[in-house]
């Protein structure tokens, strides 16, 4: 049976037997065609004579040919599953792909923000009005504590410790943490309690710090629209979400000094692995300027 044959019933097996979604196929295809494109360089015309160094060779060239490595990685899986369908259905009698570990998928270093765009961003909302003081105060304390969008809307008045310069969250794995805050972001709050929070509460109660028009918490797509507003306002060309203040946070403390392990505890990380991605941004950063300042760079 010819190559082409036998891609075409591999794909009609994921779109009928499996279900796949067609841009799933789509991509099964376009790998299987850049695939059969290397094996016409290699005057291949027969898929039983495809082994091992075939595979590896090939993975070089789309390595050496500056291919992501998840794009590999997506190969490998591609190659994977078509050679297993082909022994499956007795059209090879050994798996050139049995031997072949997929690359581990790189993770892109996440996006942050400037000191300068970050003070842009705290500075965007109108605090002449109890919305922009209360916007304003969010902005703040993402910032200064690092938390994620879900425990700054579960944020509760019982867990500030203003006095002490202190807040308490609930992370993943309900795991309780304390964070420092800084006096800047706690007159915020503290601006925000006097100003913005009983007007919005109108004599009800709750036991959550930020409150919409309604006297109810916020949700995390609320914190998100607003966010996606102030980027606008503040003329920021980045794409900018609730988890870059706390990847911005991270990464400012660390490039300032702090210890890793430090870092990992006010994140929450209970894997110091997950902190890490920081000190490669750091690292990058520092790159970025070594390469503008120095006149031989």
């Amino acid at each position: 049976m010819k190559t082409d044959e036998q891609t075409e019933d591999f794909l009609h097996d994921l779109r009928i037997e499996r279900g796949l979604a067609a841009n799933t196929i789509s991509s099964y295809r376009l790998d299987l065609k850049e695939f059969r494109q290397f094996l016409d360089q290699q005057h291949i015309t027969d898929l039983v004579k495809v082994d091992q160094l075939t595979i590896l060779n090939f993975l070089k060239q789309q390595q050496t040919s500056g291919k992501a490595r998840n794009s590999v990685t997506r190969m490998v899986s591609t190659l994977r599953h078509f050679f297993q369908y082909l022994v499956e259905n007795d059209q090879l009698t050994v798996d050139p792909m049995a031997e072949i570990k997929a690359p581990k998928k790189g993770r892109p270093l996440p996006q942050v923000l400037t000191v300068a765009e970050v003070e842009a961003l705290l500075a965007a909302p109108d605090t002449s009005n109890k919305y922009g003081i209360r916007d304003r105060a969010i902005l703040e304390v993402m910032y200064a504590t690092g938390l994620r969008v879900s425990e700054l809307v579960h944020l509760k008045m019982g867990e500030l410790h203003l006095e002490m310069g202190l807040i308490q969250t609930l992370g993943k794995g309900n795991k309780e943490r304390i964070i420092p805050i800084g006096d800047v972001a706690i007159d915020w709050i503290d601006r925000y309690l006097n100003q913005s929070r009983p007007v919005l509460l109108k004599q009800r109660t709750s036991p959550y710090l930020f409150l919409n028009a309604h006297g109810s918490g916020l949700s995390r797509q609320s914190i998100w629209q607003k966010i996606q507003y102030y980027v606008s306002v503040a003329g920021i060309r980045k794409h900018v979400t609730p988890h870059t203040l706390r990847h911005s946070f991270a990464t400012h403390i660390l490039e300032n000094g702090a210890d890793l392990r430090i870092v990992q505890e006010l994140l929450g990380h209970s894997d110091i692995s997950t902190t890490q991605i920081y000190t490669h941004i750091s690292k990058k950063h520092l790159t970025e300027v070594y390469r503008k300042a120095h006149p031989r760079a």
